[in-house]
């Protein structure tokens, strides 16, 4: 077997505890040409190949975010991050592929908007990656195009707004068309579910008041417009029978939603993310401006300090299922455009190079999840939903060799300074999070190491996932069974009398 490698890029992992969504061991695991190509206890060291000592380490499957926005243009500007700079906070915080957003403007053809972006994210990617695609509007041709893009262009989930009115916003009548176009292409719909019609009132409500600071964001939608949008979307999704998916949960409320929707069969999943998971929105109160702006977002971090730990505790029980970051930066000067008006304040907080360290030390060092319900809710679970499972998320013979070398105990202080990320503030400034990589590995390529990027633009992938995932399984029974139960009630014909208006 050795002999037929080329070991010039070999690695050999050895003496760590492997650690998938259902499993841990100790084990060795040898890597080539970016495959994992072994694993097991004791393995030769081949010639040429470098080895890795893991010893009291964890050896994990890389981190898979499923929710980013690198290079977005909104509210007028840029976000900071680039695919370059996201991607490279991903490797240095234990992340080895994103799944970013093609957000096309209302009118604009989502083809286009993709081949758009994949034109920005190409070049350079430090580690793989893959496009979710919003659906900001309706027409027959956005559906047409959504068939492509599942068919064609390796996408398998499209997002909808229900906040952002007469910008991004979609009506009952098109989220309702938009989810079966989703079902018929075998797209997993995404929501961001806010009230944007009581949004937009709260907005002029607050402004009116004299409420013109980042405060003006929680309370001009609060956490009712959340849990109200999500129970709709779960609705609409069930009454088109296909699967949905909450995008960045972040209430009590909005979750609960979620897990009675679970509880009453609905294929339903959600997602919060690491701001949610590792600070609050007392933020937004704080009487510095920018301090306050920095974590401006939507929908709002919520000031109940409670909710950090309910949503842990929903993932620790399966009621919630991924973590992702909704990463959209804005440097402060950029939050400053609404200086004057919270609704003209990009929205958006980092996250990426976090997530992982604030999961493990919210989750794992609490007792809250185990190493293994740490993968799963990192990596495996995404891998899953998104249909790229087990070429992503699990350390196996045959998958992707994107993989850390996790030190469990390993501190570190989260700042602005030190971190990899091109925005100029961080809203977990000051935190001490345990829990930290080691060592990062992007299909075979260390990317991260004690401390060190050692990527390269340009070396990330495009990764395709193929529609009708994990997610539609069991979907066309669930319609046959429920057309059994639409019975026309046979009866004789009506011959009684009739009521003519104007007689």
């Amino acid at each position: 077997f050795f002999e037929s490698c080329n070991m010039s890029d070999a690695l050999l992992i050895k003496g760590g505890t492997v650690v998938n969504d259902d499993i841990q061991f100790r084990a060795d695991v040898l890597v080539e040409g970016g495959i994992i190509k072994a694993v097991g206890e004791n393995l030769e060291v081949p010639v040429g190949a470098r080895v890795i000592d893991a010893t009291n380490k964890y050896v994990i499957p890389g981190g898979i975010d499923p929710h980013t926005h690198c290079q977005l243009p909104f509210m007028g500007t840029v976000a900071a991050d680039d695919f370059n700079y996201g991607t490279r906070a991903a490797l240095a915080g234990g992340t080895t592929m994103l799944i970013d957003f093609v957000i096309p403007s209302k009118g604009q053809s989502l083809l286009a908007a993709y081949d758009t972006w994949r034109s920005w994210a190409d070049p350079k990617v430090n580690c793989d990656y893959s496009f979710h695609v919003a659906v900001t509007w309706w027409a027959d041709e956005v559906k047409a195009e959504m068939a492509t893009l599942a068919r064609e262009r390796g996408v398998n989930s499209f997002k909808m707004f229900m906040a952002y009115k007469d910008v991004f916003m979609l009506n009952d009548e098109e989220l309702y068309k938009a989810f079966k176009a989703c079902k018929e292409v075998g797209g997993l719909a995404q929501v961001h579910a806010e009230n944007g019609d009581m949004i937009h009132i709260g907005q002029k409500q607050c402004l009116e008041l004299g409420i013109t600071g980042p405060e003006g964001q929680e309370l001009s939608r609060p956490e009712d417009l959340e849990a109200e949008a999500t129970n709709r979307a779960i609705m609409i999704a069930d009454r088109v029978n296909t699967p949905v998916y909450i995008v960045h949960v972040m209430s009590k409320g909005a979750a609960d939603m979620v897990r009675l929707g679970r509880k009453s069969g609905k294929r339903v999943y959600g997602e919060p993310i690491a701001a949610g998971l590792g600070t609050d929105g007392t933020h937004a109160f704080h009487q510095c401006w920018r301090h306050a702006a920095a974590h401006v977002m939507g929908p709002p971090l919520r000031p109940d300090p409670t909710v950090r730990d309910y949503l842990m505790d929903m993932l620790a029980c399966g009621d919630l299922q991924v973590v992702g970051t909704d990463n959209c930066t804005f440097n402060a000067d950029q939050k400053a455009m609404g200086k004057d008006d919270f609704t003209k304040i990009p929205n958006g907080v980092n996250g990426i190079e976090d997530r992982m360290g604030i999961v493990w030390t919210k989750g794992v060092v609490s007792g809250k999840l185990t190493p293994s319900q740490f993968v799963a809710v990192t990596s495996t679970n995404a891998a899953k939903i998104f249909n790229v499972y087990p070429q992503k998320g699990r350390i196996a013979v045959g998958s992707d060799a994107d993989i850390v070398i996790w030190d469990g105990n390993a501190k570190r202080t989260i700042s602005a300074k030190t971190h990899h990320h091109a925005v100029d503030y961080n809203i977990f400034e000051g935190m001490e999070v345990t829990g930290v990589p080691s060592v990062t590995i992007t299909r075979g390529k260390v990317g991260w190491e004690n401390g060190e990027l050692k990527c390269e633009q340009g070396w990330g992938r495009y990764v395709n996932r193929l529609p009708f995932g994990p997610p539609f399984d069991g979907i066309a029974v669930r319609d046959e069974a429920r057309d059994l139960k639409k019975r026309k009630v046979e009866r004789p014909p009506y011959t009684g009398p009739v009521f003519v208006p104007g007689k």
